[in-house]
């Protein structure tokens, strides 16, 4: 009977074990994606045990579910700063023009003190006018909105009107405004043209290319520097065409020279040479103040790496120092041409001497011939 009962136990055994299949792992039910990790495959065997624990064992699907979760948060899902050139937002354009050589601020200032922004600094060399179509008002003033919802005029001293959200067809109206105030109109008047973008979510300062630039904040004392900087520009620029005039009329005396050894230049016409020079020079340092630092610069260094981004944007420096080299070569042929022009006198004055001394020794020999015959 041990026996039998033995071999029944190996068939039943036997039969047991053939009859399991086994498992396809090629597909994972509880995979979700394709960067899921994979779990290590169930090993099946006759003799397995389980150890029993107190704490539920997590699934296949739930361990997969967390390695997905783990993965979603290891990767920078956070705002990407887009391309500032191609977001939205409001686009303000600016306008710097050169109109003449001085414009009278107190009586721009008084025939629109309605428009007038207070100055912050001690110098009074330029105005702020603010306009609007239609104003918020509350409690009878102007309520402080975006800088976008005005338009600003900035008019100095020297000449030049800086035009801010002003459209084209919308210039000449402003821009008669200040030459009913200006002396020395220019019949050819000088224009630059530029844009603002506000970004707030700018991670820099600034940002910029040609022609434009992008603050993370623009305010009252940002449109002041850009209008500071863009007034000196295109100031700098009628003064190097002037000149730059007198270089070329010296440039065609020493070509004369050159030809004949002699030129034809009048002391007037030298003088006056000498006297555009020297007005020019003084116009750009005592007018255009090209050497110093805005004053909303040293109350607040936070507006220094705007002015300094715009004054090398726009050159200013080298162009002053291109200007000082043209002005130095003009004065060289100032004083050459008058040491010339001293020196032709001189042998003018000469010459006379000359020929009075002659007459008078001819007057005398005479007087000696008509006494011997006598």
């Amino acid at each position: 009977m041990g026996r039998w009962r033995a071999l029944l136990t190996v068939s039943h055994t036997l039969l047991a074990l053939k009859s399991i299949k086994t498992p396809d792992f090629g597909i994972n039910p509880c995979r979700k994606s394709l960067t899921a990790p994979l779990l290590s495959e169930p090993r099946y065997s006759l003799l397995s045990f389980r150890l029993f624990t107190a704490l539920p064992s997590p699934s296949a699907c739930d361990a997969e579910e967390d390695d997905v979760k783990i993965g979603y948060l290891s990767e920078d899902h956070g705002p990407k700063e887009e391309s500032l050139e191609n977001e939205e937002g409001v686009k303000i354009p600016v306008k710097a023009f050169f109109l003449c050589t001085s414009i009278d601020l107190k009586n721009l200032q008084a025939e629109n003190s309605g428009y007038v922004i207070p100055q912050t600094g001690r110098l009074s060399n330029s105005l702020v006018l603010r306009f609007c179509d239609s104003p918020p008002l509350q409690n009878g003033g102007l309520v402080e909105g975006s800088v976008s919802c005005y338009r600003y005029m900035l008019v100095f001293q020297y000449g030049s009107a800086v035009l801010f959200n002003i459209q084209d067809h919308e210039v000449d109206f402003y821009l008669q405004t200040v030459k009913r105030h200006g002396s020395g109109l220019l019949s050819d008047i000088r224009k630059d043209d530029y844009a603002i973008k506000e970004a707030p979510l700018l991670s820099e300062g600034i940002k910029g290319g040609p022609d434009y630039i992008i603050v993370k904040t623009l305010d009252m004392d940002s449109i002041r520097i850009i209008g500071y900087v863009l007034s000196q520009s295109i100031a700098l620029d009628h003064f190097v065409s002037q000149v730059d005039g007198m270089v070329e009329e010296f440039a065609e005396i020493n070509r004369g020279m050159e030809k004949t050894g002699t030129f034809t230049m009048s002391r007037k016409k030298l003088f006056q040479l000498f006297g555009k020079a020297n007005a020019n020079i003084a116009d750009v340092i005592l007018k255009v103040r090209v050497f110093e630092r805005s004053e909303i610069v040293w109350k607040d260094a936070r507006y220094a790496g705007l002015l300094d981004y715009l004054r090398e944007e726009y050159e200013v420096s080298q162009r002053i120092e291109d200007l000082n080299v043209k002005l130095r070569y003009v004065e060289h042929n100032i004083h050459f041409l008058q040491e010339v022009l001293q020196n032709r006198k001189s042998d003018l004055l000469e010459w006379c001497i000359i020929v009075l001394l002659a007459m008078e020794n001819i007057i005398a020999l005479y007087e000696l011939v008509t006494e011997s015959a006598g």
